[in-house]
């Protein structure tokens, strides 16, 4: 699949790892994703306010937006392993925009989560819940860097 200049490189590239699997195998690969949400450093997680809840998720879902050194994206998500789906955008979508500039995680299309062949497999409910992830991971990212 080729991979849209809308779409970071390492978030394009999860996506079409699950196209690539049929429709069972595409939610079993989500949820080991999941399993590889990176840990959110304490004084994050320690921190109350530096969290963000996802209100459009049904589970517990919080996020946090920050830059390394470099001026790249960081996506901290604290979500629980009782939602492995939910767990499973977050950590995707935290892989997915690692590197990437305030800019492309800003081009990212709001449709993003519909892309990922899930439709099928996946309630409506937590199709709504990444979709509020990602919008806002990139409202964090506008209020950070007035893009």
């Amino acid at each position: 699949m080729t991979t849209p200049s809308t779409v970071p490189l390492a978030l394009a590239e999860l996506r079409d790892e699950l196209l690539a699997l049929e429709e069972p195998d595409r939610l079993a690969l989500l949820v080991e994703i999941g399993e590889e949400l990176p840990k959110v450093p304490a004084r994050i997680r320690d921190d109350p306010a530096a969290l963000e809840r996802v209100s459009e998720c049904q589970s517990p879902v919080f996020i946090a937006v920050e830059t390394d050194r470099a001026g790249a994206v960081i996506l901290h998500a604290v979500a629980p392993a009782s939602a492995p789906t939910t767990r499973g955008f977050a950590s995707l979508l935290a892989q997915g925009v690692a590197g990437a500039s305030p800019a492309d995680v800003l081009a990212i299309p709001a449709g993003f989560p519909r892309t990922l062949g899930l439709d099928r497999v996946v309630s409506p409910l937590r199709l709504a819940g990444m979709t509020g992830l990602l919008t806002r991971t990139q409202r964090q990212v506008r209020a950070a860097f007035g893009s």
